[in-house]
């Protein structure tokens, strides 16, 4: 009879990623559904693919993810999970944004659900896109349903941010820039936290 050591066993177990971890947000990254690793506790699930329980982009609320998710869900997902801010949060700025408010050309922007914690948004950046200067109100996850490059300007200075398929970016509450689609279009879910 062969022994398989606990360790190999638990190396098998297909698990999800952290992909951000801040005292704000935990979101994960997961593939085929594998959900180890997960929290208990509420928060967002997000289809990356056509698969059981929805397209690419669904967004759903779930009272516990650790055990929903996987009994509703196929495929690859991304699991934002909100933490509660232990004091207070300190005052949005005052020209600070929800996503759409914004000056824009060449976007669309889908309110799919909001409750007490976020506000979730399907979002698309046609090719030549741009976004005017503005400050993010809240701290924003984007979940990049498509990939893509987006020109943003910050601070003075210009960069191209090159996005793949799953990627995971975090907006923070208070920082400003300026966006240009030099790419392809992108689909994107946005997820606003509320203080």
């Amino acid at each position: 009879m062969r022994c398989i050591s606990l360790a190999v066993l638990l190396l098998a177990v297909p698990s999800a990623t952290v992909v951000l971890d801040n005292p704000r947000v935990r979101v994960f990254r997961t593939s085929d559904s594998a959900l180890a690793g997960v929290d208990s506790g509420p928060g967002v699930v997000i289809a990356l693919d056509d698969a059981r329980g929805g397209k690419a982009g669904t967004a759903v609320w779930m009272d516990n993810v650790a055990s929903q998710a996987q009994s509703t869900f196929g495929g690859s997902l991304i699991i934002v999970q909100p933490r509660r801010a232990t004091a207070p949060p300190a005052a949005a700025p005052a020209r600070g944004s929800a996503p759409g408010e914004s000056p824009f050309t060449g976007m669309s922007f889908n309110p799919l659900f909001e409750n007490d914690q976020v506000r979730v948004i399907r979002a698309r950046m046609d090719v030549g896109a741009r976004e005017a200067l503005h400050t993010h109100g809240s701290d924003t996850i984007v979940v990049h349903l498509s990939g893509g490059e987006i020109e943003d300007t910050a601070n003075g200075k210009t960069t191209v941010n090159r996005w793949k398929y799953g990627d995971v970016e975090l907006e923070a509450r208070g920082s400003s820039h300026s966006a240009r689609n030099v790419g392809k279009a992108v689909d994107v879910v946005l997820v606003a936290l509320k203080p």
